[in-house]
């Protein structure tokens, strides 16, 4: 009698749970989109930082960056906004729940045009968040026409050649306060998956441009967003290695050459043998790496500018602990003397 061959036992993290709560639907992108791999890199990020997906609350807006939400984390809260209005949901979410863990999704059009000022206010004001643009410098739901993030002198498919200077939404989110602020490449699966452990542990804006290839309209010579381009012009400022902190950290490294930062809720991000000494706890040194790099046509990839010890938005509001939504009526409404005294005042 032959003996049955045993069941392989499941991989599960800290929480005992295995990856089936981090998953979502079947992706109904194009085949080979790079958005589907930064959907696959949040169910690894997520699923090993030990994060309970039912507080979770993803969100988005409109657009193929827009659908990536239902791809994971299903068991969690989830909100698919008005085209550009997504960071108004986000911050009306997290006032209302601040126990929430937030994580937006968002494409260089949703962000970079129609929702700009919502962006803008966003990253001024520190909102403990994961905001992650999904970069392919076209919109892809209207037949791939240039958006506000397409480089100067890109081409489309047809030969079109654009003549506009781009936004640079990491610079942007530097200059106005984002404390988290980061660029990678759908295809570089380590260097993503650290950057979006990284941000679990961080209390504060997050913002993370992830360039990912439209094989459909811009993955072509002549595109600055394709998939041979950002291989050839992909310069990171440096390794990153990430211990949350529920781990030792072992990892070796040569005196001098790695820059240890203290996240927010214990966790050490490694930046490993930076180039030219590079700090990203320097703003003015960020801003200006950019700009450099930007002029010499490549695309600096990592953490560019963290300012771990900031306080965020919700921690300058003063709120109380518990999350307002599970407030009892008596401690939001004042009761009838307290109005009494106010009228009385502006008599």
């Amino acid at each position: 009698m032959s003996t049955p061959a045993p069941t392989p036992s499941r991989k599960v993290n800290r929480l005992g749970l295995d990856t089936t709560p981090y998953r979502g639907g079947k992706t109904t992108l194009c085949a080979g989109c790079g958005h589907n791999a930064i959907s696959e890199r949040i169910i690894d990020a997520f699923f090993e930082m030990g994060v309970d997906p039912v507080r979770v609350v993803k969100l988005s807006g409109i657009g193929c960056s827009s659908k990536s939400p239902a791809y994971f984390l299903g068991g969690s809260h989830g909100f698919n906004a008005v085209h550009g209005r997504m960071p108004s949901v986000a911050t009306g979410a997290l006032l209302a729940n601040k126990a929430l863990l937030a994580i937006g999704v968002s494409g260089d059009g949703d962000t970079g045009a129609i929702g700009i000022g919502q962006f803008v206010h966003l990253m001024r004001r520190n909102l403990p968040m994961i905001y992650i643009i999904e970069d392919n410098g076209c919109y892809g739901l209207t037949k791939g026409q240039f958006s506000p993030t397409a480089d100067l002198g890109s081409r489309l498919k047809n030969g079109v050649v654009n003549d506009l200077p781009p936004i640079d939404t990491c610079a942007l989110a530097i200059q106005l306060g984002a404390t988290f602020v980061a660029r990678s490449f759908s295809g570089d699966k380590k260097q993503l998956l650290a950057i979006l452990k990284a941000a679990v542990a961080h209390r504060g804006t997050c913002m993370i441009d992830v360039i990912s290839p439209c094989v459909t309209f811009n993955d072509h010579d002549g595109s600055t967003k394709s998939y041979s381009y950002v291989k050839d012009h992909d310069e990171p400022l440096g390794e990153i290695s990430f211990v949350p902190f529920f781990e030792d950290i072992t990892i070796d490294y040569d005196e001098g050459t790695t820059r240890e930062v203290k996240m927010h809720d214990g966790s050490t991000l490694l930046l490993h043998k930076l180039e030219h000494d590079y700090d990203a706890t320097d703003r003015a040194r960020a801003l200006s790496t950019l700009v450099e790099w930007n002029r010499r046509g490549e695309l600096a990839t990592g953490v560019i500018y963290l300012e771990p010890d900031r306080d965020d938005f919700l921690g300058v509001l003063n709120l109380v602990d518990e999350p307002l939504a599970h407030l009892p009526l008596e401690r939001t409404r004042p009761p009838r003397a307290v109005l009494d005294e106010i009228m009385e005042a502006l008599r």
